[in-house]
């Protein structure tokens, strides 16, 4: 029978075990050893059957165990500790608090998805996963953090496999009673609300529940509220699913839904108020709309308010293909807003300028929430030096007359949380060498000297833990494999082969990752004979393990995941090549520390950084990747491999996976298997655990997401928190005044001469020429703009490189045609093809960059080619 009502019935704690709860519901123990293994003796049989998720372990321990543990004073002293030590973590001044730069109050950080843990599985890959090291490493430096996303019904699908491969989705209804999360309440006990207007006088209403992060909070909104039509309850029930309206109303819901239960949960707890707001990509981009709207009851208009808005906000892109952005309809967006929608003070016109892809090679009549994004954040970047490349390239038609070297998008390379991907056994290597407390240290706060510790680790040590990982890998392999084939139908007599599925002693390579075309996961399969040679070496064989999730819609990627499937499924290979479905946190944990080599084969450059290879490297587990996101920015041949790309113009497709398939084979035949199997004199392979020490010692301080925060803290919030400050409601409106009258004059701003002392196309390196540069300012005056001379090598069609730019000052007032001469030295710093230009533009004290509004004038053709190149 199937019951009509299903409730959530929690354990009465006695009171000596109170201290449980506040542990269970505190998501720290999910990077903390010592709470877990706490809760792993409350019952170690329903701890591995709860998930190790402490909420569903204390809602089924019997009450005749809390009764034995509440007069147990062994483990009551274990209880308080762990409790103490959680008070601590939150309550006491960490990094940031010993900061003395004027750091924000508070900083608000949108995501669609965050992976904290298994046990509450709103997320579907990597975008997620960097949100949750994010918010972790945001706790343990003690940055004043809130996370805000959506909280999703069913979370992302769970995926098994068919008898002949093909991917199968299932979606299992998530109770929220039954995650640790808490609702939000009013002081009179009632559920928190926030509410959106929608057409026709209906209205989207959400519930918000709150993950406790370490120190920081996680707001999470739900629409499955009895208030709500049918329809609006759904908003909420999928992580990317739905059609166009459904993702429209999601990314509103988290953008100004987000903004309303930030400010009703500092309201309710006295929180500091988020100076910054952080959007991670573009699907939280509506915020910066809500916050135009709020400023528009303090008398700010729409412009003024921009631009107040504009100065505290930072934008992330996470991806370098156009066909990765969440773009809608221009009638659909325009039909959610204005007077008979959500926010009626706002124009809908002005509300569409800011996504309108109103440059060459957009699309007209297309909302792009990245170039809303862009539009709406005073400080952008990618997601690692080449990804910054790649953005400013992509979102160079914003800035128009830029290089694109010169768009105001720059960099922090992402990081993964040590705690949460270090496996214990790594964690307790390192405890064993400098102590438990400097190895906490180095995963959470980095810092060189800390990791060079791991130079001292004896070669047996760590060959003896690179091992014992392997072989814990292999266990979890065949019990993956034995459930995945019993899912596929087959029964118990069938299946006696998978006892002597991979072996601990042989070189080991995983590949987990999810399944778009463009990260390749077949590429491996391109010579299969080959392949097959490499595993079935007689003296140095080779080990494959496989996981990845294609997305529902994408029947391309569930074809990829059969031909590798079918492939892992020949009797000649099975025992050398896995496929594990339902790719997630939990199978990550044991994935990363039980690999040897770590392979990534994408498309260059469409890998915006990948952070899987990290993770496995902060295991010592070495990387075998193409040269992009991360690792073209770290590579070093001390600790790794790089895949030769041919990613030329005249290269097809086909032919480049040719090409690098092969190249991929050589390098695990002629340098990576022999190394592995080469023994030295103490019968232990030296060269092998070398690069394995090299890993740990230069990437690992690297690679920590406590570095990047720290980044953020430093190059991006701190800045615009100081610019939020300086932007009051008087400077605003002086700003957003400025730049109307700016944009109103420019047209007229023009570059009428250039002349130079140089007599001749040679000069020596070191000698200085002086510049003197006739400019046309129209309705402008010097203090509006800034004049430079730009100079630098030049290549065959005289283009400048590396261009530095010097400004030009004015010399005396107007002469009687309004024009303005301007002077200045001009060094030459370089030898070789040499050249300078002159430009004009816009400057005011509150521009974060000269590029902010995208104007520049230029020298005229002719007048450029009568300038002439300085040295050749």
């Amino acid at each position: 029978m199937k019951a009509i009502r299903r409730f959530t019935v929690r354990p009465v704690l006695p009171e000596a075990l109170h201290p449980l709860s506040d542990l269970a519901r505190n998501l720290r123990w999910s990077w903390h050893a010592e709470t877990r293994d706490l809760f792993q003796s409350v019952d170690p049989e329903r701890w591995t059957a709860s998930g190790c998720d402490p909420v569903r372990l204390l809602g089924s321990v019997s009450p005749g165990r809390l009764a034995e543990l509440a007069e147990d004073r062994r483990f009551l002293r274990r209880l308080t500790a762990a409790a103490d030590d959680l008070h601590d973590y939150v309550s006491g001044n960490r990094w940031y608090q010993e900061q003395s730069a004027e750091l924000p109050a508070a900083i608000a950080y949108f995501s669609p998805e965050f992976g904290i843990t298994a046990a509450l599985p709103q997320y579907s890959g990597g975008l997620g996963i960097l949100a949750g090291d994010h918010l972790k490493a945001a706790s343990d430096l003690g940055v004043p953090l809130i996370g805000v996303g959506l909280l999703y019904r069913h979370g992302y699908f769970r995926q098994t496999l068919s008898r002949d491969g093909w991917q199968q989705e299932h979606y299992p209804v998530l109770d929220p009673n039954e995650l640790p999360v808490s609702l939000l309440r009013e002081p009179d006990g009632t559920p928190s609300q926030v509410s959106l207007a929608l057409p026709g006088d209906r209205s989207l209403r959400a519930h918000i529940w709150l993950a406790q992060v370490g120190r920081v909070p996680l707001l999470m909104l739900d629409s499955d509220v009895e208030e709500n039509d049918l329809g609006e309850r759904g908003v909420t029930d999928r992580l990317y699913g739905g059609g166009s309206e459904h993702r429209l109303l999601q990314e509103m819901l988290l953008g100004i839904g987000g903004v309303r239960a930030v400010r009703t949960y500092c309201r309710l707890t006295g929180h500091a108020r988020p100076e910054v707001f952080h959007t991670n990509e573009g699907h939280a981009g509506f915020l910066g709309l809500e916050r135009i709207h709020e400023l528009s009851y303090e008398e700010l208009d729409f412009d003024a308010a921009l631009e107040a808005v504009r100065a505290g906000t930072v934008f992330t892109t996470h991806t370098p293909v156009p066909a990765g952005i969440d773009r809608f309809d221009r009638e659909l967006v325009a039909r959610h807003f204005g007077p008979d929608a959500e926010l009626p003070r706002i124009e809908v016109e002005r509300i569409l300028q800011l996504g309108m892809e109103t440059y060459p090679g957009g699309e007209p009549n297309l909302f792009n929430m990245a170039v809303m994004g862009l539009r709406l954040g005073q400080r952008a970047n990618g997601v690692s030096l080449l990804h910054g490349h790649v953005s400013r390239d992509m979102f160079s038609g914003l800035w128009p007359g830029f290089d694109s070297d010169e768009v105001p998008i720059t960099s922090v390379t992402n990081g993964v949380h040590a705690p949460t991907w270090v496996a214990p056994e790594v964690f307790r290597l390192g405890a064993r060498q400098i102590g438990a407390q400097r190895t906490e240290d180095a995963m959470t706060n980095g810092g060189p000297e800390r990791w060079d510790a791991v130079a001292e680790i004896p070669d047996q040590d760590i060959w003896e833990l690179r091992r014992s990982l392997r072989e814990q890998l292999v266990t979890e392999v065949r019990e993956r494999l034995q459930a995945s084939w019993r899912q596929r139908g087959a029964g118990t007599a069938e299946l006696g082969w998978i006892d002597g599925v991979l072996d601990p002693d042989v070189l080991t390579i995983g590949f987990a990752r999810r399944v778009p075309s463009y990260k390749r996961l077949t590429l491996m399969l391109r010579d299969r004979d080959r392949l097959m040679d490499l595993m079935l070496h007689p003296e140095r064989p080779l080990q494959i393990v496989v996981a990845g999730k294609a997305h529902p819609a994408d029947d391309g990627g569930k074809r990829l995941i059969q031909e590798l499937v079918r492939f892992a499924d020949d009797p000649r290979v099975r025992h050398r090549i896995v496929f594990l479905p339902d790719y997630g946190m939990a199978m990550a944990q044991k994935l990363y520390p039980g690999c040897d080599i770590w392979l990534n084969n994408p498309l260059r450059p469409l890998e915006a950084c990948g952070t899987s290879g990290m993770k496995a490297a902060l295991n010592g587990c070495l990387n075998l990747s193409v040269l992009d996101g991360w690792w073209d920015e770290w590579f070093q041949p001390d600790f790794g491999w790089a895949i030769p790309t041919a990613d030329g113009t005249a290269t097809d497709d086909d032919r480049r996976d040719e090409l690098e398939a092969a190249a991929l084979y050589d390098l695990l035949e002629q340098r990576i298997a022999p190394r592995f199997y080469e023994r030295g004199p103490g019968g232990l392979p030296d060269r092998w655990i070398d690069m394995v020490r090299q890993t740990l010692t230069l990437l690992g301080p690297k690679v920590l997401a406590g570095r990047m925060v720290r980044e953020y803290v430093e190059r991006l919030y701190t800045p615009a928190a100081l610019a939020h400050r300086s932007m009051d409601a008087s400077s605003a409106r002086e700003l957003a005044v400025w730049k109307s009258r700016v944009r109103t004059a420019w047209p007229h701003v023009t570059v009428d001469h250039v002349e130079t002392s140089a007599a001749t196309a040679t000069a020596e390196l070191g000698s200085t020429l002086s510049l003197r540069v006739r400019v046309g300012l129209g309705d402008l005056v010097p203090d509006d703009v800034e004049v430079q001379a730009v100079s630098g090598r030049v290549d065959a069609e005289d283009r400048i490189a590396d261009g530095t730019p010097v400004p030009l000052k004015p010399v005396g007032g107007p002469d009687l045609e309004g024009r303005w001469v301007y002077e200045g030295p001009l060094s030459l710093d370089r030898t070789g093809p040499f050249g300078y230009t002159v430009r004009i533009l816009p400057a005011h004290r509150l521009l974060a960059s000269s590029a902010e509004l995208g104007l520049v004038a230029v020298p005229s053709e002719e007048l450029g080619e009568a300038a002439g190149v300085l040295m050749r």
